[in-house]
């Protein structure tokens, strides 16, 4: 009989398990835990660990109840037989592996006990042919926060989301469209389908275009053409939106307070051959020399605007991590508005679905507001009546929906 070592797609299941205890046990991001839990796997057993992880977080409440309805009494949360009975479920359930290869891959994280309740409750399951609600159920917190757009955007969270790509040069979309067969739904903009290996696409080598959710793009979209004016790009890393400003004609300076984040737009930057400023410095420390024209801060936040792509966000992120991110986002604000030239714009954007990390925020800016306006937008997507703009998962679901970010605009007078 083989080892359990041995089981081939074993050390795959064994990685997510690590993933996941690291995001549910200790907080941390599942990029936090990939380098440890990935080491020395080969691509497809690293992808396939990701693809089981973040399934397991994204229905993660789903999985428990289903387990719940197969027992007498509940398991502890933290009981390994819950553990790996989720990671079987979104074999199952979520990536179509056979039941029989889902008990010969996962049993053998278990021993004793704990694996004849584990074999016994997915049997059960499996022949009661238990079946996923359309859309993923939030855990109870964040339904609670979310209010009443919360069944809107766990619509939008099923499935993972098509891969965005933004282009250098906006007027050769129709061309690029064509070439990698995308949609595209702004000027600039193209939608692949998921999976895609991004650096085999045409036109990453030559630095057409560079990877970012559509709704990520439309802060830089919002400050228009440059025309060789300054402009601060206040948190870059890892610099989607440098980029896009290099390529509207604006004279970007970009800072972050992360060296090692900054290397990747340094990479990007050299690759689509756009030009930028880069400073590695704590933007509460840091002074400019001459006010800018123009000043997008895309600050620090929770994130949980990208839960389509990270729902480990769904079970992390809480009342004290919005609070500390607040608090930094008002001081970040309120700094980078002195640093503005008169006639100056001002965007503040977070990939966040908190109204306390967007639309608490705009309430205290002191500067004239600059409404968004529809014709700014791509169709489907309009400003919300106080001229700011919130996207969500659940928008533009025919299209694939879209990151959730908060953005808002003024002028100073």
């Amino acid at each position: 009989m083989a080892k359990a070592e041995e089981v081939p797609g074993l050390p795959a299941r064994r990685a997510a398990l690590r993933m996941l205890d690291g995001v549910l046990r200790r907080g941390e991001t599942l990029e936090q835990n990939e380098a440890a839990a990935l080491r020395g796997l080969p691509a497809s057993d690293a992808g396939l660990a990701r693809a089981i992880a973040a399934e397991t977080l994204r229905w993660l409440v789903d999985f428990d109840a289903a387990v719940d309805s197969a027992t007498r009494e509940n398991l502890p949360e933290d009981a390994k037989p819950r553990a790996v009975l989720r990671l079987m479920l979104a074999q199952w359930l979520r990536l179509d592996t056979p039941p029989h290869a889902v008990v010969a891959t996962a049993l053998p994280l278990l021993s004793g006990g704990p694996k004849r309740l584990a074999h016994g409750v997915f049997g059960s399951l499996t022949k009661r042919g238990v079946e996923l609600p359309p859309s993923p159920t939030l855990p109870d917190p964040v339904a609670e926060r979310w209010g009443e757009r919360a069944g809107a955007i766990a619509a939008g969270l099923a499935e993972p989301p098509p891969l965005d790509l933004t282009l250098k040069d906006a007027s050769q979309t129709a061309e690029w469209a064509v070439k990698l067969g995308a949609d595209s739904l702004a000027p600039g903009h193209l939608r692949l389908s998921r999976g895609q290996a991004v650096h085999e696409l045409e036109g990453y080598e030559d630095g057409v275009w560079w990877v970012q959710d559509l709704a990520a793009s439309l802060p830089a979209r919002l400050l228009g053409e440059g025309g060789g004016k300054r402009a601060l790009d206040l948190c870059a890393a890892p610099g989607g939106k440098t980029l896009q400003l290099a390529a509207q004609g604006w004279d970007v300076t970009a800072l972050d307070i992360s060296a090692k984040r900054l290397k990747l737009l340094e990479e990007n930057l050299k690759r689509t051959g756009l030009l930028a400023n880069i400073i590695a410095a704590d933007a509460f420390k840091w002074e400019p020399e001459a006010p800018f024209d123009a000043i997008l801060i895309d600050a620090p936040c929770t994130a949980t605007g990208t839960a389509r792509r990270h729902p480990d966000v769904l079970h992390r992120i809480g009342p004290r991590q919005i609070a500390d991110l607040s608090d930094v986002q008002a001081r970040l604000t309120e700094r980078a508005s002195g640093w503005l030239a008169p006639g100056g714009t001002l965007v503040y954007a977070v990939c966040s679905l908190e109204s306390v990390e967007g639309e608490a925020q705009a309430a205290k800016v002191v500067l004239a507001p600059d409404p968004i306006r529809a014709d700014e937008l791509p169709e489907g997507l309009s400003p919300t009546p106080d001229g700011h703009l919130r996207t969500d998962p659940g928008m533009l679901p025919e299209h694939g929906g879209l990151d959730g970010f908060f953005v808002a605009r003024w002028r100073k007078a």
